[in-house]
């Protein structure tokens, strides 16, 4: 399994781009707003693909502890083999 992370937000240290959508097999999220800027910005890379929103509100810093445990606890379930 291979995982990269990029940002929606046009300060992102690590823009999220073309290349990567159509890389990615699937999409996590924090926001809805956010699943609507990767469909709308790119729809053809997009397309059926699974772009979950993981229901967290994007208001988190960098790497902070409260929310690497949320995101450990949301993505549990998709990420077990």
């Amino acid at each position: 399994m291979h995982v990269l992370s990029a940002g929606t937000a046009s300060d992102a240290e690590v823009p999220l781009d073309a290349e990567l959508v159509g890389w990615a097999d699937r999409i996590f999220c924090m926001e809805q707003r956010q699943r609507k800027i990767i469909r709308t910005g790119f729809p053809a890379e997009a397309g059926g693909k699974s772009i979950v929103n993981l229901g967290i509100p994007d208001r988190y810093r960098f790497m902070d502890p409260a929310l690497v445990e949320l995101l450990q606890h949301k993505l549990d379930p998709y990420l077990r083999r």
